[in-house]
């Protein structure tokens, strides 16, 4: 069983005390360790310096918030650490918003503790993921284009991201430069979104990035 090493960020003391319960008991093969709840953005960031978590289970509310201004900058900091996102309703264009931001997944907190534990297995697992009222409790990337070309060629946030560099014609080290990673790891990612388009050449790349609408 592995163990998962999770940051709780909710202002909301009693939700965030039932999360921390809900944790205490294994599930998915994973041994959650909860190593603390911040209130506040300050706190997040502080104590992502001190923890370094596997995982952040990040309040919607707390986003741009005092302290975590830019989650693209967590995210560069901590290219570890995977970011669930939780919010008590969806409003507009939130999906949108939060996979622009960096997140790794977006949760209801009306989920349920079954749900909870597959959004985690799946962002764990290098997946972006998310649910919705729309998908009636069941995980879904309804919605999103971007994220249902992702989820249907099994790519991950990051190869996404490197895809849609590259149908704007950027070579690896623009690409690298963009995303504060080497170049070296530019190459390897595209090497995979090759062999899980079934391509092997750039320009073909380009071309499935245009007619997909990622660009």
């Amino acid at each position: 069983m592995r163990q998962l090493d999770v940051l709780v960020a909710d202002n909301h003391p009693i939700f965030a005390q039932g999360l921390q319960t809900v944790l205490s008991t294994p599930g998915k093969g994973f041994l959650f360790n909860v190593k603390g709840i911040a209130k506040s953005g300050t706190e997040v960031t502080d104590m992502l310096y001190e923890n370094n978590p596997d995982l952040l289970l990040l309040d919607m509310s707390l986003l741009n918030s005092e302290g975590l201004k830019k989650l693209s900058d967590v995210k560069r900091k901590y290219v570890n650490t995977r970011i669930l996102i939780m919010a008590g309703a969806e409003e507009p264009n939130i999906l949108r918003d939060v996979f622009d931001s960096g997140a790794d997944g977006f949760m209801l907190k009306s989920a349920t503790k079954d749900e909870l534990l597959t959004l985690i297995e799946q962002v764990v697992e290098g997946n972006t993921f998310w649910q919705t009222h729309q998908s009636n409790g069941n995980l879904t990337e309804d919605g999103n284009p971007e994220l249902a070309f992702a989820r249907k060629y099994g790519l991950t946030r990051r190869e996404l991201e490197i895809l849609q560099l590259i149908g704007e014609a950027l070579d690896n080290r623009k690409i690298g430069d963009r995303l504060y990673i080497s170049h070296q790891t530019v190459s390897v990612h595209r090497k995979n979104i090759m062999r899980k388009l079934g391509v092997n050449s750039t320009a073909s790349l380009i071309k499935i990035a245009f007619e997909n609408h990622l660009v």
